[in-house]
């Protein structure tokens, strides 16, 4: 009995050896697909992480800030509160308004499109347009970026201005899209979460 049982061992192993060899390629396939597969859980988690973190620093208030020093032109009656316009929370503390324009203020995290952004939440608060798609909103916080004439990296605290008349220009060349265009830029608009 003892020398039969190590004959049974290698004759397991030369059939495990054996079935392996002959199902090799089924085996490299369902671990492409896993692969594949865990790559796009991997992919859609952290577009959504990134969307909330969005949300997220925009919900930020900074209680502990000065209001900034405003010239004679600016508006006197900042106010540290939250404002949601179009799905847009912002806070006010961050942003000045000023005859022509509308300056605002880089948080943590924030780049030129989140600025562009809250200038255009502001802007659509004082003058409605329940017309404009979130394809439209996305061409303007693009158009808005490029033009505002700001070339440099956003770190907190950096300000950026954006002109009435560019917003109002740019509200004007989103409505002028074609159906192809708006479509392209539906991949956009759906991962910001305000405009959802």
């Amino acid at each position: 009995m003892e020398q039969q049982e190590p004959i049974f061992e290698e004759s397991s192993a030369d059939q495990v050896k054996a079935w392996i060899q002959e199902n090799l390629r089924i085996i490299v396939s369902v671990f492409i697909v896993a692969a594949i597969a865990l790559g796009i859980y991997s992919y859609s988690q952290r577009t959504d992480t990134l969307t909330d973190q969005d949300e997220a620093t925009l919900l930020e208030t900074k209680g502990d800030e000065k209001a900034d020093t405003q010239t004679p032109s600016q508006s006197k009656n900042t106010v540290k509160a939250e404002v949601k316009t179009s799905g847009v929370v912002v806070t006010t503390e961050l942003s000045q308004e000023t005859e022509t324009s509308f300056i605002e203020k880089a948080e943590r995290g924030n780049g030129q499109t989140h600025l562009a952004r809250r200038a255009l939440a502001h802007y659509l608060e004082k003058n409605p347009d329940s017309s404009l798609t979130a394809e439209q909103k996305v061409y303007i916080e693009d158009y808005l970026r490029k033009n505002s004439g700001f070339r440099s990296s956003v770190t907190p605290n950096t300000s950026i201005e954006f002109s009435k008349n560019l917003i109002k220009q740019s509200i004007e060349k989103s409505k002028t899209l074609n159906e192809r265009q708006l479509q392209n830029l539906k991949k956009y608009s759906a991962r910001v979460s305000a405009y959802r």
